[in-house]
């Protein structure tokens, strides 16, 4: 049995149904992935690595399950912290931009993960968010006000299940000005920023100024993929108010509920309980994980866990990652044919919330083509 026996074409039964957090997705042939990618201001830590792994091993999961994936994933070039992290480096920020997603790419596929069918940067697309406020200010869900252009979010918060308060202190830890005085709600966001010296700034009908930050995301996505997505994928930290955010404006642009079909919100990655983070200074960068430890080791580390569940990274993560790894090429190397039933029951712990722990579990039990299989369709060599 080849690898194309996990993904042959079965008798026609009914849509392919992938499970998310609960949530089936139902689909015929083609799926839409929206990643949202970087700001391309730092170097790949584990954090960064653990989200894109998992959309990874999501497009796997769909190929074996017969759909074939198509993955957008943005750069977003155009943004706030990346100018202020320029200015310390005394680099023109597109520069540091451009620099840094060269090394992100490289650690991509240092990490086994295949290129995005389409790979949008925000800079490109500053008319389509220009498009996007005059849009919404056409809807009637955002307003005009010195310059800028405002989305209104005051419901924002309330449907994303956060209470006021917890909501303006994630805005203001995201960089959402929660106190500009130009807002008629301190919830409401920028499609449109008003320009300000020493940040970058394009013509539009309301003065000089920049995108905002979901107001890229919604640019990006919709011009790629038109309205909505099957699954949106991105850290649980982007929650809110980014997801939220994004959701909310594609969804007043197009009329079409809900934006996403499923959400994949990857589990952040702790050191001593603390979220990774420059600011921060535990920063385990992909780099040095990737010089002691082959690629396949560190993504069973990410992958052989729930997606959504946050955990702690220790040294001896990778340490059993590998013997765990070791033990499904051992079981690989049983001669042994892969059964159909074997076929079926990986399958079908995959479909449902991306079972890779309990898959693994299989194709080292039954091992031989079983476990062959498997480790060729996560990219476990």
């Amino acid at each position: 049995m080849t690898f194309q026996s996990m993904t042959r074409k079965r008798p026609v039964a009914g849509a392919t149904a992938v499970t998310l957090a609960g949530r089936p997705v139902r689909l015929l042939d083609r799926a839409r992935i929206y990643a949202c990618g970087i700001t391309p201001y730092e170097v790949t830590h584990l954090g960064h690595a653990a989200t894109f792994v998992w959309v990874d091993t999501l497009r796997r999961v769909l190929r074996v399950l017969g759909v074939e994936p198509i993955v957008c994933r943005n750069v977003t070039d155009v943004d706030d912290v990346l100018v202020e992290a320029a200015r310390q480096t005394g680099a023109p920020y597109d520069q540091l931009a451009a620099f840094q997603q060269f090394n992100f790419e490289g650690d991509m596929a240092a990490l086994g993960i295949r290129a995005p069918d389409f790979e949008p940067r925000a800079h490109s697309y500053v008319d389509a968010v220009l498009r996007l406020a005059a849009a919404l200010l056409d809807a009637g869900v955002a307003y005009e006000r010195g310059g800028g252009v405002y989305f209104r979010g005051e419901r924002v918060a309330e449907r994303a299940g956060l209470g006021e308060e917890e909501a303006l202190r994630l805005a203001t830890e995201y960089g959402g000005r929660p106190d500009d005085p130009a807002k008629e709600h301190p919830l409401d966001v920028a499609v449109w920023q008003p320009g300000e010296p020493g940040y970058p700034a394009w013509d539009s009908p309301w003065g000089p100024g920049r995108p905002g930050w979901h107001a890229e995301c919604v640019a990006m996505s919709e011009s790629v993929f038109g309205v909505g997505v099957d699954f949106h994928a991105g850290g649980a930290d982007l929650r809110f108010p980014h997801h939220a955010y994004h959701a909310a404006m594609a969804e007043a642009l197009s009329g079409v509920t809900p934006y996403a079909r499923a959400w994949l919100h990857v589990g952040t990655v702790t050191v001593d309980g603390v979220k990774m983070a420059k600011s921060v200074g535990n920063l385990v960068l992909l780099e040095d994980l990737l010089a002691r430890y082959p690629a396949s080791v560190v993504r069973l580390a990410i992958i052989d866990r729930p997606w959504a569940r946050s955990w702690d990274y220790t040294p001896a993560v990778l340490d059993a990652a590998a013997s765990r790894l070791e033990r499904l090429h051992r079981a690989a190397g049983r001669p042994i044919e892969a059964g159909d039933a074997d076929v079926e029951r990986i399958r079908a712990l995959l479909a449902d919330d991306l079972g890779v722990s309990a898959a693994l579990d299989v194709a080292i039990e039954a091992g031989g083509g079983a476990a062959r299989l498997l480790t060729a369709a996560l990219g476990l060599t």
